[in-house]
């Protein structure tokens, strides 16, 4: 029975947009399977389910297959859309601008990221200051950076 339960589970998030336990018990008891909302709950510490921000940017329940790394991953994005504003380089420096308060919760983010140039980074208060081996590295790391900013602050066409 458990295992049943558990492979619609991921059956149903595969399928749909899910983020709250309640919507994932009323698509499992649509299903024919009855449990409880604990249940569900020890089902989805069990399977390694975690909730991840769509394309969207409404959360929903995802099979973790790198837990964290894909959990650093969406951390990075979801800090930078609300902090980071923009990014600029110079030689071996890169200075990213952020909104007042923000800097050092996206620089954690920043870092987590396990950039194999960065030398280190520092945050104030809305700045990022960080340092990279080369002028290229800080170059790259500038691209990526303004083509994800342009990516999660362009709306997207239906």
């Amino acid at each position: 029975m458990k295992k049943n339960r558990q492979k619609r589970i991921l059956q149903l998030i595969t399928e749909y947009n899910i983020s709250t336990q309640e919507e994932l018990l009323i698509r499992l008891r649509e299903s024919g399977l009855d449990v409880t909302q604990a249940t569900i709950s020890r089902d989805i510490k069990e399977l390694r389910i975690v909730k991840l921000m769509g394309e969207n940017g409404q959360y929903r329940y995802a099979v973790s297959d790198k837990p964290h790394e894909e959990h650093m991953e969406n951390k990075f994005r979801s800090i930078f859309v609300h902090s980071v504003k923009s990014a600029d380089y110079a030689g071996h420096a890169l200075v990213l601008r952020c909104y007042t308060g923000t800097a050092q919760a996206a620089c954690a983010a920043f870092d987590s990221m396990r950039w194999d140039s960065l030398v280190g980074s520092l945050a104030g208060d809305d700045t990022i200051f960080a340092i990279f081996r080369t002028p290229q590295h800080a170059s790259h790391a500038c691209q990526m950076i303004q083509s994800f900013l342009q990516d999660v602050n362009t709306p997207k066409g239906d």
